[in-house]
């Protein structure tokens, strides 16, 4: 639900406006930012999966698709773990994005009580576990490092990763996996030293102007 004006979101996404890039604004300015993106490619924060109908407040693929995106993020953690969103729904979720002919951008991650008690990889297979299209992104996001300042450590993401394609090899899929949580013009290039990690998924530092001219320039050289 950030930025709060249209003005904020369309200079974010003039400053984000770079090959290899995808910006995912609310639901509310994807249509004036997809207007004035040259370069980099147009997300959504979500989705419902049904076609149409009467869901009230959802909005749908074709919905999407018709405003010119081309990206979806899904499975976030504050919509598993502060609205309840299941392994099932977000299935149904992918399906229906793939489906429409939408690229997933799927979210996977641990909780903090879950990495004490050494149970990530048992998370990460479960929520992988899923019925997954031929194609996708998948973003390993910690929970715990989400928004707290306290990233993950690159060699422990790496690893996380690491674990994350070798379950997508074996399903024969054809993916990138990107790192996220707190990540800045600070540390990006600290992860993306790591040939495993194909990019970023950012959160708080997306809505500073200097912070993504610093990430933008990091990951295209511009």
């Amino acid at each position: 639900m950030n930025p709060a004006t249209l003005k904020e979101s369309l200079a974010l996404a003039r400053a984000s406006d770079q090959k290899n890039i995808v910006v995912a604004p609310p639901f509310t300015f994807i249509e004036e930012v997809g207007r004035i993106l040259k370069k980099a490619k147009l997300g959504a924060q979500d989705l419902f999966w049904e076609a149409g109908g009467a869901f009230t407040g959802e909005i749908s693929p074709r919905e999407l698709k018709n405003l010119g995106v081309k990206y979806v993020i899904l499975g976030h953690s504050e919509r598993r773990h502060k609205l309840g969103e299941t392994d099932d729904m977000i299935e149904k979720k992918i399906k229906a994005a793939s489906e429409s002919g939408l690229m997933p951008i799927l979210c996977v991650g641990e909780t903090k009580k879950e990495k004490d008690a050494g149970e990530r990889d048992w998370v990460l297979r479960r929520q992988l576990s899923i019925d997954l299209p031929a194609e996708l992104l998948v973003a390993y996001e910690p929970v715990w490092a989400i928004g707290t300042g306290d990233p993950d450590s690159p060699e422990e993401a790496a690893e996380a990763i690491n674990f994350i394609s070798r379950l997508l090899s074996k399903k024969r899929k054809k993916f990138k996996v990107l790192y996220g949580g707190s990540v800045n013009s600070l540390n990006l290039k600290n992860y993306l030293q790591y040939k495993e990690i194909a990019g970023a998924l950012v959160g708080g530092a997306s809505l500073k102007k200097e912070q993504i001219k610093k990430m933008v320039q990091l990951v295209t050289g511009h």
